[in-house]
């Protein structure tokens, strides 16, 4: 199994096949997510349970405070839509009278839409497995790289690098630093294109039996549309150097961008199919609410959540953990 698994898990796929594990976090598992979600409450969490609170009739009123609520947090219109007219039928149906129970009602449709982002994703086995990385500039991406390499080194898998961010030299260095770090090697050069950089990367990773490559790319807004293009061949050129690549797209996304996330997240998934998505910076941003309009576009996993600057704080995304820190009093 290649995607990001449970703590000190592994799975075979075949014989031929790279292991892929998600090892444990220790740090990031004693950290509190009511904690680390501080803004994303204060807009979103302290809202809900302030309506609730004083709201004793369940009434259009109340329905429409919390519609106002989710809207305000980046839920998404969508999304907001899906949750209040669940929430409205269920109470409807099941003639609740307490906010209480509506409450109860509104987490349990919040969590399930939430879920939709643990699905395990589609499994591409091969060997080596290729994960291209792909998101816009500041999203994180170089820095993604470097902890999820520190995770799979410490799960003793074999890991290659290729620098396929060829726009910005200090892209290449910054990988070069955290290659540096994990003591893996890094394909680079200096007057290639990306394409041409992660064709040799994952060539050099079949000759020396590698585990695992992660392909950095150039960051790109999805309205350039000729960038776009690039990473679609980039995509294609891939599976030239082997069929089985990539194994896995993974979009890595800066929770600040609150709504624009979610565009990001459809215009990468129209040009390369989206596998797997890593959310960075969601401590420091009152912007958490977009997860719900992600969820409601499309399952895709989210595999790991940024909550800090260490190397320990990149930790595998909960939905029950992320939904209980909102609704925490």
């Amino acid at each position: 199994m290649f995607s990001f698994l449970n703590s000190r898990k592994v799975s075979k796929v075949s014989d031929n096949s790279a292991e892929v594990a998600q090892p444990a976090s220790d740090v990031g598992a004693r950290r509190s997510w009511a904690s680390s979600l501080s803004l994303t409450r204060s807009k979103l969490g302290k809202q809900i349970v302030q309506i609730f609170s004083s709201n004793t009739l369940v009434d259009e009123d109340l329905f429409e405070q919390l519609e106002t609520a989710l809207l305000t947090s980046d839920v998404g219109v969508q999304a907001t839509q899906q949750l209040i007219e669940k929430t409205r039928a269920k109470t409807k149906k099941n003639k609740l009278q307490t906010a209480l129970e509506v409450k109860l009602v509104l987490k349990t449709e919040m969590l399930d839409l939430v879920n939709r982002l643990c699905q395990p994703m589609e499994e591409r086995p091969g060997r080596p497995y290729v994960i291209l990385i792909t998101g816009v500039n500041g999203a994180g991406k170089t820095t993604t790289i470097g902890k999820l390499t520190k995770q799979f080194v410490k799960a003793e898998k074999s890991v290659l690098l290729a620098a396929g961010d060829t726009f910005r030299a200090a892209a290449e260095q910054q990988i070069k630093i955290w290659g540096e770090r994990n003591q893996v090697t890094v394909v680079s050069q200096e007057h290639g294109d990306s394409a041409a950089v992660i064709y040799d990367a994952i060539q050099s990773a079949k000759s020396k039996n590698i585990d695992i490559v992660l392909a950095d790319t150039a960051g790109r807004l999805p309205t350039q549309k000729h960038l776009m293009a690039e990473l679609e061949k980039v995509k294609r050129v891939m599976s030239k150097a082997v069929d089985t690549a990539p194994n896995e797209v993974m979009l890595v996304i800066d929770a600040n961008t609150g709504q624009n996330a979610i565009e990001q997240v459809k215009s990468f998934d129209k040009a390369l199919g989206l596998d797997s998505i890593i959310l960075t910076k969601l401590d420091g941003t009152a912007k958490g609410g977009c997860l719900f309009g992600i969820a409601e576009y499309k399952s895709i996993p989210i595999k790991y959540v940024g909550i800090g600057e260490g190397i320990e704080d990149l930790i595998p995304f909960s939905a029950e953990d992320f939904i209980d820190a909102i609704f925490e009093e």
